[in-house]
């Protein structure tokens, strides 16, 4: 079979190479044509272009490559009808994605599938009439995503597993990990540049008290330079590591995390959390949130659980001191017994299906015409 996958940034890049693996377990005779990244490639096939050439996010950069963002969606465009794929697989990258399926649809009998679903139930849920018009199959990775597509929308989809409760199971299975440190805290404080420089000096303030009893560890992330962390660790004992994200949980007794998937990871490694995200504005920003934002939680774990599990701390409660009460609730007691409580719950609503191989499997039957078993 010959599949087409399309992704637009580094995670996608990780998840897709996944399913490509998954893909050629299956179907050894599989050949993979891309918009893709070095994980994709590696994992075989016809990189077309790098996804580094389609990442632009925010109005002023997606304005400055406008150009070059067409041009691409053109190149894409002309190169799946000229390969002629048994399929189209999206992943994630909505803006460009969905633009690629309606162009699929109409002018093609290409069956396009959906693997990680637009997150339509945070922000422009008008984009479900796309979805149901030009995608066959939609597969997700949130369990909660179901009921919000059938119930709300009556569109069937397919929960296939959690990818990053995937790699917490295989690195706790594989890893022969230490005694968790009770004197280790850990501080992720986002992926991107503005979120760090928006909130690791408030978590570096907030923890600036437990720098006697307690070690303080930064998680780097990929593709940030250490001297944008040290521009802001002046004058703090915490000390930056890379790479080490997982270890870092394995051995934490507590932890400050920005909103994003490190909550969810935060929860599968059972350490307790205060979740921080500054918004620019508060007060108008918790305005336009309410209004235009259709969730009530900010944190995977909250959505998964459909509750209040973990502490988010945002708009006008975002300040050292709210949050300097908020995490000494965690290191010890009913508090922080509580919340390990409720992260079983996530982690029970997740499952332990392995989200590549049920999407490759599902995919692989139908195109095939076989019925799921």
């Amino acid at each position: 079979m010959k599949y087409y996958l399309i992704v637009g940034e580094a995670s996608g890049d990780l998840h897709a190479s996944h399913l490509m693996r998954s893909l050629k377990e299956i179907d050894r005779e599989a050949d993979f044509r891309f918009f893709g990244g070095d994980l994709m490639k590696s994992v075989g096939g016809t990189r077309v272009r790098h996804y580094r050439e389609l990442a632009y996010m925010g109005f002023v950069p997606v304005l400055l490559h406008l150009p070059t963002i067409l041009s691409n969606m053109r190149l894409c465009k002309h190169d799946i009808l000229e390969w002629q794929p048994d399929c189209v697989i999206l992943v994630d990258y909505p803006g460009f994605n969905l633009k690629i399926a309606k162009y699929v649809k109409s002018r093609t009998s290409i069956p396009v599938y959906y693997y990680i679903s637009p997150k339509i139930w945070a922000w422009k849920e008008y984009r479900i009439k796309n979805i149901k018009r030009d995608v066959d199959e939609l597969f997700s990775i949130l369990p909660f995503e179901v009921d919000f597509f059938e119930r709300k929308h009556h569109y069937p989809i397919h929960y296939v597993g959690n990818p990053t409760a995937d790699e917490v199971r295989n690195y706790l299975g594989c890893e022969k990990l230490e005694v968790r440190s009770e004197k280790l805290i850990a501080l992720l404080a986002g992926s991107r540049k503005q979120e760090i420089k928006d909130n690791l000096p408030t978590m570096l303030e907030t923890v600036k008290d437990f720098e006697k009893t307690y070690h303080i560890v930064v998680a780097g992330a990929p593709g940030i330079e250490p001297d944008y962390y040290r521009a802001f660790m002046a004058g703090s004992q915490a000390e930056i590591v890379f790479g080490k994200t997982y270890d870092l949980l394995a051995r934490s007794h507590a932890a400050l995390v920005t909103s994003g998937t490190a909550t969810l990871e935060a929860c599968l490694f059972r350490v307790p959390q205060v979740v921080c995200y500054k918004l620019p504005l508060p007060k108008i920003a918790s305005y336009v949130r309410k209004r235009l934002i259709k969730v009530k939680y900010i944190s995977l774990v909250n959505l998964i659980a459909d509750r209040e599990v973990v502490t988010e701390v945002l708009d006008e409660t975002y300040t050292v001191d709210f949050i300097r009460q908020e995490f000494r609730k965690i290191l010890d007691g009913p508090v922080r017994q509580t919340m390990l409580d409720g992260y079983d719950e996530v982690k029970r609503r997740l499952g332990d299906k392995k989200a590549p191989d049920e999407a490759a499997r599902m995919i692989h039957q139908l195109l095939n015409k076989q019925p799921f078993v």
